[in-house]
């Protein structure tokens, strides 16, 4: 199992320095490989609110994170353009879920060479993200098999409002031969649920991640912040920075149990 976590949005250097060090210190003593993941950019919002500090800031400060502590960065794309750019500093490079059909957004990124990490829409059923691989593999044959691609459940749209997890889909989606990452904060969202802002409820996200876990998943995305409800993007949903060994000692054991079988 391999974790993917960080704050959703680069508020600020000292918030993802802060970050990356403790979760680097935390996932050596645990022996989980970190990849660590914040965004530049929150393109993909309901209301004009905060965004982020930007693409040639984001990539300064994912640089600094790479240097100092020697992780490897995953981060998002929304452009087509921003793909090269951003492979320069990035291991991985995340299509949102929203933008999981783009064609020439998902083959930018994998003409890189880069891990591509598609994130299965809220709208999306999880058979069909074999177009997603198809498309990538048009232009990086053997990419799924050679894991050079990772598919990440989030949830599916259940109404207004409201997400659910088919666990099912976890299995469907390893199928296809690649990773499959359980993304267990942004399950928990309640989109566009407190006047245009996304809510939700944090306290869910443990017992979404065990049961991720005992259906068998290879990697965890787990967004963390020093201090959520002050974070810009998903307060509501972010774990606590101070609370993720406790969470990650359960995920280790579960872990070990399935892999038993």
């Amino acid at each position: 199992m391999f974790l993917i976590a960080g704050p959703c949005a680069i508020e600020s250097r000292e918030i993802v320095m802060q970050t990356a060090e403790q979760l680097r210190r935390l996932c050596y003593d645990l022996g989980i490989t970190l990849y660590f993941k914040s965004s530049f950019d929150k393109a993909n919002r309901t209301s004009a609110s905060a965004r982020g500090v930007g693409l040639e800031e984001g990539l300064r400060v994912l640089q600094e994170v790479k240097s100092q502590f020697g992780l490897p960065i995953v981060t998002d794309v929304h452009e087509s353009w921003q793909c090269a750019q951003v492979a320069e500093v990035a291991d991985v490079i995340q299509i949102p879920a929203f933008l999981c059909r783009q064609t020439d957004l998902l083959q930018a990124a994998a003409v890189t060479g880069r891990i591509v990490n598609v994130k299965k829409g809220q709208f999306m059923a999880p058979w069909d993200m074999s177009g997603a691989i198809e498309k990538i593999e048009q232009v990086q044959p053997g990419a799924a098999r050679e894991g050079h691609v990772w598919l990440t459940e989030r949830g599916s749209s259940f109404g207004y409002g409201r997400l659910v997890v088919d666990m099912t889909s976890l299995v469907e989606m390893r199928r296809f031969g690649c990773p499959v990452v359980f993304d267990a904060t942004h399950s928990v969202q309640q989109p566009s649920t407190q006047s245009g802002v996304t809510g939700g409820n944090r306290s869910m996200v443990p017992y979404l991640m065990r049961a991720a876990l005992a259906v068998g998943v290879d990697g965890l995305f787990v967004e963390t912040h020093p201090n959520p409800d002050q974070a810009i993007s998903d307060a509501a949903t972010q774990v606590r920075l101070a609370d993720m060994r406790g969470l990650l000692e359960q995920a280790i054991q579960i872990d070990a149990l399935i892999n038993k079988h």
